[in-house]
């Protein structure tokens, strides 16, 4: 059995990995870094640059705890160095490369844009011509483009990682998951930034709270919220940097700044690959078209990640990976399954969440919901971080997790706790016994938990939490 993995970001890695350990004879090629976005253009740089937002943040209330030092400068250029150094460790260390060349897989790294002859033959730019029984597509995704006049004028989320100072004014326009991220990272480092979101609230996958919680902190930082602010007809270039004209309700509008960087969406990267000379189909959201087992039109071609338009985000990325390649390599008999899959930000405060928002969880449940703010736990108190709150959404019939919702300070990490427990099946009430470590920021989900298990068990009457 010989198998192509075409892309070598998570999915593809994932995929290469198991499709090797499985015995096939395993190509990985890749078009450009190893690693893909979620190393070299993603998560990783994101995570990097967002530490250091979150560190002068702390360094400018160690005032409040008897700690005398300066106003904290940033130096962008040794934060870039910073950041490079830490994608080449996280490529050394945690990227599976040699684990992945000690089972057997070959790499081509660099290897310019991969395109289909024929549903089992593959070339690529550098002149490679690869033969597969079966092939993995991971190819990835790209930030959407709009059909607007000007549009050249402006960036993406990777030119603004690529920045080399931090420019002065800053439009952000888009206002999910990638977008607030830039806007608050660069919102932290000195920016004036404005951020638009064409629809009613920001983060609008999000629970309506969290997304009123997070505009509201963006507001007391400096940063003007635009939400609901109508249509973009253009982009010009201005001689400080980019115009926005927009449009609501006849009335037309502009905003200026030194950058405009547009995140909208992002889309399958399939630009190149000549789908059609393999006979796979694209669904109407321009991602490539995959049943439960992650098959495509084409019986003998698989796809993972981005690319399918599923979850787009690293485990999830992950999980599919090792699913096409376990069907790929012994036939289709392995399903995505519903997983679990807890979703956050590094942003200021940072959000994330799991399961079900209170909105869906309602239609279909006779849910209980308790919500703990962060101004009355202890750790939170002690560390100076009081913004937030842990919102908990039960089933009142089973006890059963349906959702959670943080906003605040290590809000990422306390969702992970819920995972665990929603994956284990694990009731309100189990969780509101187990004695965790205090003081923690895990130990306001066994606070929310209790109060949830309050309402639907009256034995946790007089308990403490």
């Amino acid at each position: 059995m010989e198998i192509v993995v075409v892309g070598a970001g998570p999915a593809g890695l994932s995929a290469a990995l198991r499709a090797a350990e499985l015995g096939a004879r395993t190509v990985l090629v890749t078009r450009g870094e190893f690693g893909g976005m979620a190393a070299n253009d993603g998560p990783i740089p994101v995570r990097t640059l967002a530490q250091a937002a979150r560190l002068l943040r702390e360094a400018r209330q160690l005032g409040r705890y008897g700690i005398a030092v300066g106003e904290p400068i940033l130096e962008y250029p040794r934060l870039l160095a910073r950041v490079r150094e830490v994608v080449h460790d996280v490529c050394e260390h945690t990227i599976r490369r040699e684990q992945i060349e000690r089972a057997g897989a070959t790499i081509y790294e660099r290897s310019g844009t991969a395109h289909f002859v024929d549903p089992h033959t593959i070339e690529t730019e550098s002149g490679l011509r690869l033969q597969a029984d079966n092939v993995i597509l991971s190819a990835g995704g790209t930030s959407r483009r709009l059909p607007i006049p000007g549009f050249e004028w402006t960036s993406t989320h990777s030119d603004a990682w690529s920045l080399t100072t931090v420019p002065p004014s800053m439009l952000v326009i888009g206002a999910g998951a990638t977008g607030v991220q830039v806007a608050s990272i660069f919102q932290t480092f000195g920016s004036q930034v404005q951020l638009f979101q064409a629809g009613p609230r920001i983060l609008p996958t999000e629970d309506e709270d969290v997304s009123a919680a997070v505009a509201a902190a963006f507001r007391e930082s400096g940063m003007v919220v635009h939400e609901n602010f109508g249509t973009i007809e253009s982009f010009e270039k201005t001689p400080s940097g980019v115009r926005m004209v927009f449009s609501k309700d006849g009335t037309r509008n502009s905003a200026e700044a030194t950058l405009a960087v547009v995140a909208v969406g992002w889309v399958a990267d399939t630009a190149g690959l000549n789908l059609a000379a393999a006979g796979v189909e694209t669904n109407p959201r321009g991602y490539v078209q995959v049943d439960e087992y992650l098959r495509t039109s084409a019986p003998n071609i698989f796809a993972a990640g981005d690319i399918t338009g599923r979850l787009m985000l690293v485990p999830q990325a992950v999980h599919d990976g090792f699913v096409a390649a376990t069907n790929a390599v012994r036939s289709p008999t392995m399903t995505l399954g519903n997983q679990v899959s807890p979703i956050g930000s590094f942003t200021e405060p940072e959000y994330a969440q799991v399961g079900l928002s209170e909105a869906k969880a309602r239609e279909t449940h006779d849910v209980v919901v308790v919500v703990v703010r962060f101004d009355e736990t202890p750790r939170t108190i002690i560390d100076g971080r009081t913004t937030g709150f842990c919102k908990m959404i039960a089933d009142r019939a089973t006890g059963k997790i349906l959702g959670c919702h943080v906003v605040g300070e290590r809000a990422v990490e306390i969702v992970q706790v819920v995972a665990i427990a929603m994956a284990a099946g694990l009731r309100v009430d189990d969780i509101a016994k187990i004695p965790l470590s205090f003081p923690t920021y895990t130990g306001i989900v066994a606070r929310a938990a209790y109060r949830a298990a309050h309402q639907i068990y009256p034995e946790f009457s007089g308990r403490m939490h």
